[in-house]
């Protein structure tokens, strides 16, 4: 067998993005090996003042999303540390940035400026609408729920609109920007020339979104809030049991006929009505009340064991520590502990593994220019 090694080992990042969406681009690349390099102004990344919750008085937030990275602090008004960030920015593989669009012209630190000093530069932007129309509006996470159409899809039908419980989209932009950087990065290995590699909220969200923007793209359809209900699967959702709501996912014809197996109404399953997924769906409310019927009947945990012993997916809504807690019974090892002393943390790890490389948590989330004189050291280096 090989030795393990970190797939990125030797990649340099400069990362001058902030909040979410760039740090979690930048910590995924950190957890596979490359040397990420967050470069903050001298009141620090906004996140680390989101609280609560803490631990040893650090915002969780922050923690979250900046462990395995050195803290450079620079002062971009200051020609001096200008002139630092220019020199960590010829010796990076990839550069991150996501302030407004143009914002860094004025330092010199714009694509056009920097890709003459490196030519091979990997140069990454996030904004919030891009770069035409939309550059002027500023990109939050919880804006673009709301203007994608994402929030009229959330909640209950009667009910107001809702957002997500996570900055869903900051995510989705963070994971496409990863992509795109390595794609990149393969494709410089053809070309020897680096690029500007651009992604934004509201696109994210519109691939994001999937079958609800192709309904409207494709068909002109406009989708509509269902509560936990699927506009093109029944059943699909939360349905009441003896004791409590159960997530039931009968996807295709044959897990909807072992599911009526194991309530004992099998002839449910013949009946025209509900022979396909197609008929199931536009006789919902007919089919609802035959299943809450027997669903009544069963507690939540032994339905739970039963239907997915016969491969109808299923499971209990749980709170963020029970998720936490089955990801450890079912042998997936969800957290990690990184640094030492105070400085020790237990945290949720890269959800990638691989055969032939090594995923590895060496830096606990920096303190403010905890790096700072290491890193004008090495860059003063020749």
């Amino acid at each position: 067998m090989s030795q393990l090694h970190k797939p990125l080992d030797g990649l340099i990042v400069a990362d001058f993005s902030r909040v979410l969406a760039g740090p979690y681009c930048s910590m995924l690349l950190a957890d596979m090996g490359a040397t990420v390099i967050k470069v903050e102004s001298p009141q620090g990344d906004d996140t680390r003042t989101w609280t609560p919750p803490t631990k040893n008085d650090v915002a969780t937030y922050y923690m979250s999303i900046n462990r395995n990275k050195k803290s450079l602090v620079l002062d971009f008004s200051s020609e001096e540390d200008r002139t630092v960030g220019l020199e960590l920015i010829k010796r990076a593989d990839i550069f991150i940035e996501n302030f407004k669009t143009g914002g860094l012209k004025k330092f010199g630190f714009d694509f056009d400026s920097v890709i003459t000093l490196n030519p091979e530069l990997i140069y990454l932007s996030i904004s919030g609408f891009g770069t035409a129309e939309g550059a002027w509006l500023p990109g939050y996470d919880l804006i673009v729920q709301a203007v994608s159409g994402l929030m009229s899809l959330t909640g209950d039908p009667n009910g107001p609109p809702f957002r997500a419980g996570i900055s869903v989209f900051d995510v989705m932009a963070g994971l496409h920007g990863l992509i795109g950087v390595l794609t990149a990065l393969h494709q410089r290995e053809n070309t020897g020339r680096g690029q500007h590699v651009e992604v934004n909220l509201l696109s994210s969200a519109m691939s994001g979104l999937v079958n609800q923007t192709a309904a409207y793209a494709a068909a002109g359809e406009i989708p509509f809030r269902m509560g936990n209900a699927h506009p093109s699967l029944f059943p699909y959702e939360a349905l009441p049991t003896k004791d409590r709501d159960l997530i039931i996912a009968a996807g295709n014809d044959k897990q909807f006929r072992a599911l009526c197996k194991v309530l004992e109404i099998e002839s449910v399953a013949d009946d025209s009505r509900f022979t396909a997924n197609s008929d199931r769906t536009a006789n919902r409310e007919q089919l609802r009340p035959l299943l809450l019927a027997r669903l009544a009947e069963w507690a939540a945990d032994d339905l739970f064991i039963a239907l997915n012993k016969v491969g109808v997916p299923c499971g209990p809504i749980n709170s963020i520590g029970d998720g936490v807690e089955l990801a450890e019974k079912l042998g997936l090892k969800p957290r990690i502990t990184v640094g030492e002393g105070d400085r020790k943390v237990d945290l949720i790890r890269n959800p990638i593994t691989f055969s032939e490389g090594e995923i590895s948590y060496n830096l606990p989330p920096p303190q403010l220019g905890e790096h700072s004189d290491e890193i004008r050291k090495w860059l003063k280096e020749k």
